[in-house]
């Protein structure tokens, strides 16, 4: 069940929301395998009503399972919004929806969450990457360099003076 709030509810006071929201519900569409969310949303959220919008303000926190770009090692990141403010317009051209007095909130939960993914994420910050011996073929001696080189056409144009 999405994360909604009612309007009429909102008439006479604010409203907390606490509690966890199924990841499945922000539907994150996730395409890149470094990065899993499998834990819930924990949001403590305050919701009140403006004159034509709503003040959501509050916290929200995702533990995501990611995969370190440099030496591969499985972590979890924790994502957190400590002093989330999302505005929701009732009115106007880019209101929200309301559906039997209720307007659905996990639309801007998920933009926001989707903007403070990691680009890059990192198991520590001075992670040196995988170990020497999985970097890929071994090196070739200076004489085996110099010999591949030569044949290279890359080494005939090096040998032309202009």
């Amino acid at each position: 069940m999405p994360l909604t709030v009612n309007l009429r509810h909102l008439e006479s006071h604010n409203i907390l929301l606490r509690g966890e929201l199924p990841v499945q519900e922000l539907h994150l569409d996730l395409r890149d395998p470094i990065i899993r969310a499998e834990k819930p949303l924990v949001h403590n959220l305050e919701v009140q009503k403006l004159e034509k919008a709503l003040l959501v303000q509050g916290r929200l926190q995702l533990t995501l399972q990611c995969e370190c770009v440099r030496c591969l090692k499985p972590f979890a990141y924790v994502l957190e919004l400590r002093d989330w403010t999302c505005h929701v317009p009732l009115e106007g051209e880019e209101k929200a929806d309301i559906v039997n007095d209720r307007v659905d909130l996990t639309p801007y939960l998920r933009e926001d969450i989707l903007l403070e993914f990691p680009q890059h994420p990192l198991c520590e910050a001075n992670c040196g990457g995988l170990p020497k011996t999985y970097l890929g073929k071994p090196r070739k001696t200076s004489e085996a360099a110099r010999r591949e080189d030569a044949a290279s056409a890359w080494g005939e144009l090096d040998k032309l003076k202009f």
